[in-house]
């Protein structure tokens, strides 16, 4: 394999592990692991839902996502370009969350979507340049029968951070 090669695969590798932190930041309201995803100075623009930075996005979602009761996003169809110290990606999206409704009711909110992203690699590090998502649907719609309760926290508590963390302290 060429170091060119070698070069593109590590790239599209490291961009790849960074869309899934963003998942893993929006589901865990885990600001700080949001902000490593993007440059600071990166223009996110999300439509209709939100326009500023990268890190401004992340501060909304904090406000704007702490009411829901559980959320879940997923990418797909991830196709990734790269030259050099830059690169561009389509991200297929789908999220689920879950908001409490009038009378106890359990709604549901869908959005499917795509990431549109310019990437840039800074000090070592690829992030988010400059970001912008197209919304392809959404909906809103009462749950049905939930037939368990949600588990983990969407926060730093859940267990997710002690298993990666000690699989981190052992590689370390």
């Amino acid at each position: 394999m060429s170091e060119k090669a070698l070069a593109e695969l590590l790239a599209k590798q490291a961009i790849t592990e960074r869309l899934n932190d963003y998942c893993r930041a929006m589901d865990r309201i885990d600001d700080l692991l949001g902000y490593s995803v993007f440059h600071p100075d990166a223009p996110a623009d999300y439509g209709e839902i939100f326009k500023g930075t990268g890190h401004g996005f992340i501060d909304w979602v904090h406000q704007s996502h702490t009411g829901m009761l559980a959320t879940n996003h997923k990418i797909s169809n991830i196709s990734i370009k790269v030259d050099g110290d830059n690169a561009a990606s389509e991200t297929y999206v789908t999220m689920h969350g879950r908001i409490p409704g009038e009378g106890g009711a359990v709604m549901e909110v869908s959005s499917i979507g795509r990431y549109l992203d310019r990437w840039e690699k800074r000090d070592g590090e690829w992030r988010i340049a400059h970001r912008r998502y197209l919304t392809t649907m959404d909906e809103t719609r009462q749950v049905g029968t939930i037939m368990s309760p949600t588990e983990g926290s969407r926060d730093r508590r859940d267990p997710s951070y002690d298993l990666l963390g000690a699989i981190e302290q052992e590689t370390a």
